[in-house]
């Protein structure tokens, strides 16, 4: 069998050790931007469902989030009906930073996907989708405590 998840892997590794590189003159590190357009994209999302979103666990989101909001990204704003609930929204600093990162993605998409066809480019998507449902459903039992057999 071909490695794919180890090609997906270091694909995935050098985008992220680029946009970590060229993100840090925005003072934004390790992958903090996921997050950050995460939340622009759903002003008012819960913490909870930007883990869910990005595939991580709660305290890796919270660390990450935490770190947005000192360093003036994001705001939390308590849910009017139940004050429990911390609703996050980014702020003029997050939303003026936004942009830049849509362009990066962007431009590193075309870069990646340079010489395919618009039809290798929608099976190439409709297959790793495919793979990301399949890799969800075991995410989803490890998550809640359960041990997979291989």
């Amino acid at each position: 069998m071909k490695e794919i998840l180890r090609e997906i892997g270091m694909i995935a590794r050098a985008l992220d050790s680029i946009s970590n590189i060229e993100f840090k003159e925005h003072n934004l590190t390790k992958g903090q931007y996921l997050y950050l357009v995460r939340i622009c994209e759903h002003p008012g999302i819960i913490q909870e469902k930007v883990a869910e979103m990005i595939k991580v666990d709660r305290t890796t989101a919270a660390r990450a989030i935490k770190k947005l909001e000192i360093n003036g990204f994001l705001e939390k704003k308590e849910d009017e009906q139940n004050k429990k609930i911390k609703k996050l929204y980014p702020t003029e600093k997050g939303k003026l930073v936004y942009p830049f990162i849509k362009r990066e993605h962007e431009y590193s998409n075309t870069i990646a996907l340079d010489g395919f066809s618009k039809s290798e480019i929608g099976t190439i998507f409709d297959l790793l989708q495919r793979v990301r449902k399949n890799v969800e459903k075991d995410w989803e039992y490890v998550k809640k405590g359960n041990k997979r057999n291989y």
